[in-house]
């Protein structure tokens, strides 16, 4: 297991080189940047004042050293190599739109995705493992068939969808008023009490924490009841059956532990989550996580920004599936990885 641990690790890195520089070239196709967006909001600035060509608003001189200052007057290979240097030494690079380490503005983002990825993640489990159970127990019931249209009702409604719903009939939109239409507090938080505080900011998770789990909410307890039932029809619950072991005992004696090991691989996704974010439930919402900071980015094109989300989202994913073959060797023990 050491061996294979080891390398896993090894092959993390020509894939995660591989990942960044095909994420770079990408960007290097992709229609402007931050020198074309200054020379730009000169122009426009120019045109405004009335009397100048706006089209000579910046001398190409002074174009020069934009696309110096930027870095963008040496050939991409070279930037490339010099970003993955940084990267080696812990630097992600400074944002262009915000003038600050890529580190810092991550950092100021990715708490609120990750506190909204890990409670939807924890809730979803608390809730659809019971819930996947009692569905394989009573299979084919009028509960069973009721709570699987509700279930995939929800699955078919894409999160954001179901976030504006939620605004127009429950948030102000057009019928009732009991929660706020977005942002995690309100503009007087500062002034409330602690209890006060507590409920302003459980008010204003309460929607977007909603539709976070409804997209896990199906796939997960579809997945529970069809590993249970599979269980369930194994030989060695008939036998234990057969030797008067109640159901109740057997299932959960034998049959749940077993039909926990598809579930509990699925930990793993835990690291994904430090910098994972819905971007449409962030919009919808307003919520300033790492789901519209990435999309922010992108629409001004600050290439430091993207490629330090990209390539941290990508370290946490290949760390997860290691973390998952891991966890797979602890909860079933016949898996052996050499």
């Amino acid at each position: 297991m050491k061996n294979y641990i080891l390398r896993r690790l090894l092959l993390m890195i020509p894939t995660l080189i591989g990942i960044s520089l095909l994420c770079f070239i990408l960007i290097q196709l992709i229609p402007g940047g931050p020198v074309e967006e200054l020379i730009s909001r000169a122009q426009s600035a120019a045109a405004m004042k009335g009397g100048v060509d706006a089209s000579k608003a910046l001398s190409p001189e002074q174009i020069a050293q934009i696309q110096s200052y930027f870095g963008f007057d040496k050939p991409a290979w070279q930037r490339y190599i010099e970003w993955l240097w940084n990267v080696l030494h812990l630097n992600l690079g400074e944002s262009y739109t915000y003038g600050e380490p890529v580190w810092d503005v991550i950092k100021s983002r990715f708490p609120v995705s990750l506190f909204f990825g890990c409670t939807s993640f924890f809730l979803s489990y608390l809730i659809c493992i019971p819930l996947g159970l009692w569905k394989a127990v009573n299979h084919g019931s009028k509960g069973d068939v009721i709570s699987s249209g509700v279930i995939f009702s929800g699955y078919v409604m894409p999160g954001y969808a179901l976030g504006i719903l939620l605004i127009i009939f429950l948030a102000g939109g057009s019928y009732l008023d009991i929660f706020p239409m977005g942002g995690l507090t309100s503009d007087d938080f500062e002034d409330l009490s602690f209890f006060e505080r507590v409920l302003d900011l459980a008010s204003h998770l309460a929607l977007p924490m909603f539709c976070y789990v409804i997209s896990e909410f199906a796939f997960l307890t579809f997945l529970m009841k069809n590993s249970t039932l599979e269980e369930l029809g194994r030989d060695y619950m008939r036998t234990a059956l057969a030797k008067g072991l109640s159901f109740r005992a057997a299932l959960l004696r034998h049959a749940l532990r077993n039909a926990l090991i598809p579930i509990a691989t699925r930990l793993s996704e835990i690291f994904t989550l430090m910098f994972a974010g819905a971007l449409l439930i962030e919009k919808v919402f307003d919520i300033d996580g790492m789901g519209l900071l990435y999309y922010n980015s992108m629409v001004n094109r600050d290439y430091n920004v993207v490629l330090g989300v990209i390539f941290l989202s990508s370290l946490m994913a290949l760390v997860g599936r290691l973390f998952s073959d891991i966890l797979y060797t602890l909860v079933d023990p016949r898996i052996r990885f050499r």
